[in-house]
């Protein structure tokens, strides 16, 4: 008993040790950036973000990187602050900032209205928030259809009984919405050029035929990336094609 008791204190020492160590490294990286010494800041929350990447941490890299002129890494930190907290709205308005500084205009493809009305409905919240309405109408649902049981009243049970099943429909909406989320932050399907241009190719190798030019900064959605040194990846406007896996980093 001894034994395991010493061991948990240890472990407990080292969690607490390891996060009084984050709190330092977050408050010289923040003192680094309030001083304009944006290199030295994005060392640090460079440091933070590969111990522990939250959405806090990754937007302030996307701002210090902008503040240097870095669009490319700009972008490609505010679409992780994004992908781990999709509705917040600094990062959004921060990204379209950045992005409208690249040099590639892709105008999107229309999609379906429903696809977009749900993928604007499932950034409401955050993972966290969506969680807790689905657990909250559940526990509630559940507590209507007691009353609806016990009550004597036709009203009540009415009331009871309709209520339960709009929160029953909540429920759900709420915990498909945090599945998304949740799927949106696990999948890694998407990039950001960093280099400052790369030739699409019809086919992976140097000898295919070039299709367009990519700068850096723009946004590629990953088809295929089973071979060794190519992608293949599409853009927002539909085209597709084949571009050196060393050009992008992962979102």
């Amino acid at each position: 008993m001894k034994r395991y008791i010493f061991v948990l204190f240890l472990s407990l020492g080292s969690l607490l040790t390891q996060a009084a160590g984050l709190s330092e490294t977050k408050t010289l990286a923040d003192s680094a950036y309030a001083k304009a010494d944006y290199e030295t800041a994005i060392k640090l929350y460079g440091k933070l973000a590969k111990q522990n990447p939250t959405c806090d941490v990754c937007y302030n890299l996307g701002c210090a990187y902008y503040r240097i002129d870095d669009m490319a890494h700009s972008v490609l930190w505010f679409e992780r602050a994004l992908k781990l907290d999709p509705s917040n709205k600094d990062v959004l308005f921060n990204l379209e900032m950045a992005r409208s500084k690249t040099i590639d205009k892709i105008i999107p493809q229309h999609e379906f209205i429903l696809f977009t009305y749900f993928r604007s409905m499932t950034n409401w919240f955050s993972l966290r928030i969506w969680t807790i309405i689905g657990l909250l109408s559940f526990v509630l649902m559940l507590v209507l259809l007691l009353i609806f049981w016990a009550s004597d009243s036709i009203f009540v049970r009415k009331l009871a009984f309709s209520s339960a099943v709009l929160l029953l429909l909540i429920s759900i909406l709420a915990n498909v919405c945090a599945l998304q989320q949740r799927n949106f932050k696990q999948t890694h399907t998407s990039g950001i050029i960093t280099v400052p241009a790369v030739t699409v190719k019809s086919t992976p190798s140097d000898n295919g035929n070039d299709l367009f030019v990519l700068h850096e900064g723009s946004k590629v959605e990953i088809l295929d990336s089973s071979l060794k040194e190519w992608c293949e990846v599409s853009i927002a406007d539909g085209k597709i094609g084949w571009i050196p896996k060393k050009s992008f980093d992962l979102i």
